[in-house]
């Protein structure tokens, strides 16, 4: 997909994101969990914040690598399966997740969600855009409802808000109906 521009690649972070940083809720070390090309990352380390990216696919941080040194910022960026969290042996205060939870299935889900768990210190803030089954058609991923998003951290984790949206992508103004979940992670 980064052979060219891939529909979420934006060249900026979400709106919804870069209001949460605005708004001061992004602290401590960020973890920019299906980075692509690393730009929540970015916006994370320009705040001064210890920040690390992590995607999948090879080009894409390869590309976040470049956009640290053109930029001037201290950044880690790594291929990582995200569906392994526990194998970084390191645990984060503030992870964002734009756009790589609504391309699981129930069963990665759930170890998905575990190694959050593992990769999260209690009271760590996890920030979630996705893909709201209120957006019509079939065109992208799977649609995910609030009830899922509650199902899957419904141990060990306290909903804060889930509200409705705009998840930008370089298709079109219109934008993708989503998700913006707040969800914190409890104590032990």
């Amino acid at each position: 997909m980064y052979a060219g521009t891939p529909p979420w690649d934006i060249g900026r972070p979400q709106h919804a994101f870069q209001a949460l940083a605005d708004n001061g809720e992004l602290r401590g070390r960020v973890l920019d969990i299906g980075c692509g090309t690393g730009e929540h990352a970015l916006m994370a380390a320009q705040r001064g914040l210890e920040a690390t990216g992590v995607d999948s696919s090879p080009a894409a941080i390869e590309i976040a690598k470049r956009k640290a040194r053109e930029r001037g910022l201290n950044v880690r960026f790594l291929v990582h399966n995200a569906l392994d969290l526990a194998s970084m042996g390191e645990q984060f205060d503030t992870v964002l997740d734009s756009g790589l939870f609504h391309v699981f299935s129930d069963e990665d889900r759930a170890a998905y969600v575990g190694g959050l768990k593992v990769a999260t210190r209690p009271g760590a803030r996890y920030f979630m855009l996705c893909f709201s089954d209120h957006q019509p058609g079939d065109f992208g991923p799977r649609r995910v409802s609030q009830q899922e998003i509650r199902q899957s951290f419904r141990e060990g984790w306290r909903i804060d808000s889930i509200e409705m949206k705009k998840l930008e992508t370089n298709l079109g103004p219109e934008g993708i109906i989503g998700w913006l979940a707040r969800i914190t992670r409890e104590n032990d």
